[in-house]
């Protein structure tokens, strides 16, 4: 099984942190260090280290944190120009915590990714 994260003690709110969404699939709080106006994290209930061991028993969770993100994007007043969503996977992804998560970026031009 996979070790607990800080997100864990958040969903089941041990640590103090405002909730902008929370049901029984996903929880979404604003990032510590936001790297954007609108920085918010979209993260399953269930503790998922990676994308890689994401299943399909998953899908409806991962669809709901783009539901989640389209929702909060309107309520920030973001939708309108635009926003990002981004996940990242392993270390060389950019990952941090081991419990997947959305980053939902927006209130600022972001400028282009990475060109491939």
């Amino acid at each position: 099984m996979a070790e607990e994260t800080i997100f864990s003690k958040i969903i089941r709110q041990e640590i103090p942190t405002e909730l902008l969404f929370q049901d029984d699939l996903v929880t979404a709080f604003r990032d510590i260090s936001p790297r954007a106006p609108s920085h918010i994290l979209i993260v399953p209930n269930k503790l998922i280290p990676t994308v890689n061991d994401v299943t399909e028993d998953d899908e409806l969770t991962l669809g709901r944190m783009i539901t989640v993100a389209k929702k909060l994007a309107k309520e920030e007043g973001i939708d309108e120009n635009g926003y990002r969503l981004i996940m990242n996977c392993n270390k060389h992804g950019g990952q941090e915590v081991y419990h997947i998560h959305m980053h939902l970026l927006g209130g600022q031009p972001l400028g282009p990714m990475l060109a491939y």
